[in-house]
């Protein structure tokens, strides 16, 4: 009889182990890396001057069932440029950057954000560019 609760107690400690396995697995691509975007500019300037901004997307993955699904820049909350990919258009690698121009008539506040096909955005680049 006590070899009998033995081995119930060690298939049940099998199967606890097991199901945390699952769990874990399960739960891995919430922990996924998602894409981001980072921002490089002059942080400030005079008004009515261009400025380049240079946007960096980073991401884990680049193929066509998981790649950057979209890339979005804005300045004072107006989109200036807006960057789409798919499984047949992929970005040209992983980090990849992309440029934008920007005429500075006062000060901005520039914002990008790049998105995942799969697990999304790890939220907006925020920079403030003033005005001398």
């Amino acid at each position: 009889m006590r070899k009998e609760k033995r081995m119930k107690f060690k298939t049940s400690g099998v199967l606890f182990v097991f199901v945390l396995l699952m769990v874990y697995l399960s739960a891995t691509p919430a922990l996924a890396d998602k894409a981001s975007v980072a921002i490089e500019a002059s942080q400030s300037t005079v008004k009515g001057s261009e400025v380049v901004i240079q946007l960096t997307v980073t991401h884990s993955a680049n193929t066509d069932r998981h790649h950057i699904e979209w890339v979005k820049v804005w300045a004072n909350n107006q989109e200036l440029a807006k960057w789409e990919f798919s499984s047949t258009k992929l970005p040209e690698g992983v980090p990849f950057t992309r440029e934008v121009k920007y005429k500075i008539e006062g000060d901005a506040e520039i914002k990008a954000e790049a998105s995942c096909n799969v697990h999304g955005s790890k939220g907006p680049a925020i920079l403030k560019i003033s005005v001398k």
